[in-house]
């Protein structure tokens, strides 16, 4: 590779595009293509495998594309896909895919604060927001407009449904289905995510009928086959109903506690919706 950009090491077979900003003694290897008005400040490393869509901001120190830290990675050429109008912040660090999915991926309006860790393999959806410190093991899937609070570590294999909020300093063994929040020690279910849905547009028919499904999935003490049967027989069919439902029967690591599993049976709390 021939580089000569002054303070820059900038690969003259990378793919840029028009109105980029790139700070000094930032590197950018052959394979990579960047789209259209980014802004990349200094001391960035960007990869080969790196794919980063338009008007993205990538703050110092963030390394995008680095190969997998995983034994079974034999160096296959694999990627690392960010989204259009996503940010990432200082020190953030996003390593290739293996060829068990071939790519990690970030959605588009995503912002992925200061210190976030993407392991090989991991799918963010859009709109997502991991706040400071998030580390992410392998082969994890985040659903769209999750919210994951700062300093919580997920185990790999875990998917964390859309809309959902995880409290911050949580260890995330288990899946979580969307809508929900979820925190304490072991992680818990701790009521549907009310102000997250209200902002996002959700009606007060809608969050009451999500409520409901989870008061018999979390809060009654079921087995979660018995829980899943009882929301099929007793809740109106709805496509949040529908969704949840193929969302747990399709948790392959199982699911986060219910609140009665871990409280001896007191119900959570449910102020009135405003």
């Amino acid at each position: 590779m021939n580089y000569s950009n002054g303070l820059r090491a900038i690969s003259p077979k990378a793919q840029i595009g028009q109105n980029v900003q790139i700070g000094p003694f930032t590197y950018i290897e052959d394979d990579v293509v960047i789209g259209d008005n980014c802004v990349i400040a200094n001391n960035v490393s960007i990869l080969n495998g790196a794919r980063i869509g338009d008007n993205c901001r990538i703050f110092p120190g963030a390394v995008i594309s680095a190969v997998p830290q995983d034994l079974k990675y034999q160096g296959e050429n694999t990627l690392v896909e960010v989204g259009n109008n996503v940010v990432i912040r200082e020190c953030c660090t996003l390593n290739r895919g293996t060829s068990a999915a071939n790519r990690t991926a970030v959605g588009d309006n995503s912002l992925l604060m200061a210190y976030v860790h993407l392991a090989h393999d991991c799918i963010i959806g859009k709109g997502c927001i991991l706040a400071n410190n998030v580390t992410l093991a392998g082969h994890i899937t985040i659903d769209d407009y999750a919210r994951i609070g700062g300093m919580v570590a997920v185990h790999q294999f875990v998917r964390i449904g859309g809309n959902v909020m995880v409290g911050g300093g949580s260890l995330v063994r288990k899946d979580v289905p969307p809508y929900v929040m979820a925190a304490r020690e072991p992680l818990s279910y701790a009521g549907v995510n009310r102000v997250g849905l209200r902002r996002a547009g959700f009606s007060r028919e809608d969050i009451h009928h999500l409520e409901d499904i989870y008061r018999i999935l979390f809060v009654r003490g079921l087995s979660v086959r018995r829980a899943l049967e009882t929301i099929e027989a007793e809740i109106e069919p709805s496509k949040y109903r529908d969704q949840i439902v193929t969302f747990v029967r399709g948790a392959n690591r199982g699911l986060m506690k219910g609140f009665r599993a871990l409280n001896g049976g007191n119900k959570v709390p449910e102020p009135a919706l405003d």
